[in-house]
């Protein structure tokens, strides 16, 4: 189930292109640490050894493994994770992750886009020295958090909840911030969802540049007068930089450079039912075409968001231990166990795709839960990765 996605030439090549290949014969050689990493993201809660043990109790029944190997000590383990480092993961992230939706996709697309959601989650990691004074602890009134965080942001496909892009740092590192070193995931056919913790003037533009078009959420003390009401409601008006809005209305009378006021169109709808105030939403779009995207479809299109929400979810509740603390102890490890987590959690969404296309249903109506018992049971009984191409009785690398 790991090698369906992630084969042995693929995870060879990433290696390689890190400078992670060993000099010499060892016990644990970097391919497979590779695959061993990917498995403690699926058995967070058993210790090192224990892992290593059901990845190698596999391999031993379908005859691939030597069997006189003796499972490494929890310190080989963790020195052998030392020398992969974070980069063979993270790059085999950038080259396996893409998104999974074909045209037939239910829930996947919006007038020929393809929707995708950007969001981000804040994730406590080892109480260690090493890992304070690298991602830090947030402030807590007087005190401080009792684990240093990361800050994870994503960039998901709303119909197959695959993430396809992501970027990883300490807590204090702001989501937009996050979001801007993985623009070139973005392409001209995705329609991008993000709420109003992601606007900025100018991460607003970054983005349109793309070509890709955008639903945002955005915070009441954005000025948007209107220009043009559109007969479904809607608005026409402009983005301008932060400041820029207070010299027009002074009366500036020189024109505003070219392309400084990007047209869009807003969108306000009042949602009942979710406390004692109806909650203004109000949106913000690329899409200045009313008959194209009447403004009821784009409000009920920005729920897809919670798609993604629900991606996060599957990956804390489901895939981390239940204390929901990454057990990796320095930093870089951190980000080994980060970019692990992802790949198995596409993985397992690239596992669910298949099979709704197979059965004609919709991937939401499947449980991932159930998908990720399944392939721990084929991590368990059915391992398909070779330590080396030395024949059995040897002394290969493993």
């Amino acid at each position: 189930m790991l090698t369906r996605l992630f084969h042995r030439d693929l995870v060879d090549e990433v290696v390689a292109e890190t400078r992670k290949r060993e000099r010499r014969a060892r016990l644990l050689p970097a391919r497979v640490m590779v695959y061993y990493v990917l498995a403690l993201t699926l058995f967070f809660d058993d210790a090192y050894e224990e892992v290593m043990r059901k990845l190698v109790n596999g391999l031993r029944f379908l005859g691939t493994w030597r069997d006189g190997w003796v499972v490494p000590t929890t310190g080989a383990i963790s020195k052998a994770r030392a020398r992969l480092g974070e980069a063979p993961l993270r790059l085999l992230f950038d080259r396996v992750a893409l998104p999974l939706a074909v045209p037939g996709t239910r829930g996947a697309w919006f007038h020929g886009w393809r929707v995708m959601a950007v969001d981000g989650v804040v994730v406590d990691v080892a109480d260690t020295p090493e890992n304070v004074k690298t991602f830090g602890k947030m402030p807590l009134g007087k005190t401080d958090n009792a684990f240093p965080q990361i800050r994870v942001v994503g960039l998901g496909e709303c119909g197959t909840h695959a993430i396809v892009a992501a970027a990883v740092d300490g807590w204090a590192t702001g989501e937009r911030e996050l979001f801007a070193r993985f623009l070139d995931a973005v392409e001209p056919d995705m329609l991008i969802l993000a709420d109003r913790g992601f606007y900025g003037y100018d991460l607003w533009s970054k983005v349109a540049e793309t070509g890709a078009a955008l639903v945002w959420r955005v915070k009441d003390q954005v000025d948007l007068p209107v220009l043009e009401w559109c007969p479904d409601g809607s608005y026409r008006a402009e983005l301008l930089p932060p400041g820029m809005r207070q010299q027009v209305k002074a009366g500036r009378k020189s024109p505003l450079p070219a392309g400084m006021a990007i047209p869009v169109r807003v969108i306000e709808y009042t949602v009942t039912g979710r406390g004692d105030a109806p909650d203004v939403i109000r949106l913000v779009t690329s899409i200045l075409d009313h008959e194209l995207a009447p403004a009821v479809e784009i409000a009920a299109l920005y729920q897809q968001r919670w798609e993604f929400e629900t991606t996060l979810d599957e990956i804390e509740t489901h895939q981390m231990p239940a204390s929901r603390v990454l057990r990796s102890r320095l930093p870089e490890l951190v980000l080994q166990e980060v970019w692990a987590t992802l790949l198995t959690h596409y993985a397992i969404r690239s596992f669910m795709t298949e099979a709704a296309d197979d059965l004609g249903e919709d991937v939401d109506r499947l449980s991932f839960i159930r998908a990720v018992r399944v392939i721990r049971r084929q991590v368990l009984n059915q391992a398909g990765f070779s330590p080396s191409t030395i024949s059995r009785g040897g002394q290969g690398d493993a």
